[in-house]
Formats: C-alpha cells, structure tokens, sequence
C-alpha cells in the first residue's frame, strides 16, 4: 500500500511540473552555468494566463552579481547587522524573523554593483529612494503576502538575494486561486514594476514550504538588498 501511495505521490508531482513550469526566454538574462540555451527556468505558475499577465512586468537575472560582490555586499552589512537582534513581530504583521536597516553610503564594490541594479531596473533620470533598504531574514523567518505601501517606493522594486536561494510569490489581489512562483536563487536580482507591485501579494516563503515545481529548495538565513524609485 506504502508503495502504491509513494507511486502515486511521484506521478502526481510530475504531472504538475509538466502543467506548472513554463519558461520565459530572455536574452538578457544570464544564463546558469553549463545550459546551452537562453532558456531560463526561474517562473512557475498556476496558469499560463498569470503568466501572460505579469510578461514586461517581472524580471530575473540569474548570477547579477559575483561571489566577491556578493562577499563585499555582506562584508559592508554584516557588522551593522550583527547588533540588531532578529524581530518576530511587525508594525503591519507582515515579516517574521527578520533584522533590517537602511544603508546610504557604499565602498566602491558595493557602489558599481548598484549602478548596474539602477541601469537595468530603472529608467534613465528616474528619482530613486536615496537609502537602499537592507532586509536579512533568519532561516526560520518569512514574509507574508502582502502589497507595499504606495507612500514609500513607487512602481518598481529591485532585489538583490544574498546568502540563499528562496522562492517568492505572487498572488493576484482579485483571484487568489492563482499564484506565480520566482526561483530567487543566490546572487541574483529580481525586478517587480507597475501591477505586478500593485496589484499582486507578494511573500517570502517558509523553509517548509519552499518549494519549486515540485522540488524543495532549502532557504538559509537570506538578506535581499532592494533598490526602489520614488513615488510619483
């Protein structure tokens, strides 16, 4: 019996990932190391219509940043970091687990990496936020659904992820049946702009329930690094 409901477990699951995971081909995105293709496997989704629906709205980079960029990212944090004590309640409920700040002043590794953050997720002369908003999530921490508030940022929010994969997801404020997953992997940045900001949830998923088309993705103490422009 054990053996017929493992059986049907396993066809189930890839029944779903044949159904779930699409692809979006992106010519700038980086590619993982060893494919040979443009083909990016970073999106999963409960439709192909959610996925028509955020297409110019949702962007991921694969490997933005290097390892020595990454190191001196949480070389420049860690030290600030270190003297906050991880928090488990949050003004509006929506972060568990989690120690933040806000950082103004980079050394000159950390600042080139930002000016790429800001050519690629910006327009040109847009108005950013002057402080970048720093986020560390303990392993054991997450972030609920939840739409930021329009009196800070304005419509685009871009992340860096250091320290671990994770998986993000989006919920449509007027259908929550459907959801989209993002595979944040480690050293790479996603861009969320206009209603794909408004109009969707987004959250942090559990460690228990970090999961991508079926497969788990284990999530370690994270800090995402966000850049954000000025509301209009």
């Amino acid at each position: 019996m054990k053996l017929l409901v493992k059986a049907a477990k396993q066809a189930q699951r890839t029944y779903f990932q044949r159904i779930l995971l699409y692809r979006f081909t992106s010519d700038n995105s980086p590619l993982r190391k060893g494919l040979q293709s443009t083909e990016c496997q970073w999106l999963c989704a409960s439709s192909q219509e959610i996925l028509t629906a955020v297409r110019g709205l949702v962007e991921f980079r694969q490997n933005f940043i290097s390892e020595a960029e990454e190191k001196a990212l949480f070389k420049e944090l860690e030290p600030g970091l270190r003297k906050k004590r991880y928090e488990f309640d949050h003004w509006d409920d929506a972060i568990h687990g989690f120690r933040e700040t806000e950082r103004l002043q980079w050394g000159d590794d950390c600042e080139s990496v930002f000016r790429r953050v800001r050519e690629v997720a910006f327009p040109k002369g847009s108005s950013l936020l002057g402080p970048v908003h720093v986020l560390d999530l303990d392993k054991a921490g997450y972030i609920k659904p939840h739409v930021d508030s329009v009196k800070f940022c304005g419509s685009t929010i871009a992340g860096l992820s250091l320290l671990s994969d994770s998986i993000m997801r989006l919920i449509p404020e007027n259908n929550s049946a459907e959801w989209l997953n993002l595979l944040l992997s480690r050293r790479s940045l996603y861009i969320l702009r206009d209603d794909a900001r408004f109009k969707y949830t987004h959250a942090i998923l559990k460690d228990e329930e970090s999961f991508f088309a079926g497969q788990k993705v284990p999530r370690h103490r994270r800090i995402s690094v966000i850049c954000r422009n000025l509301p209009v």
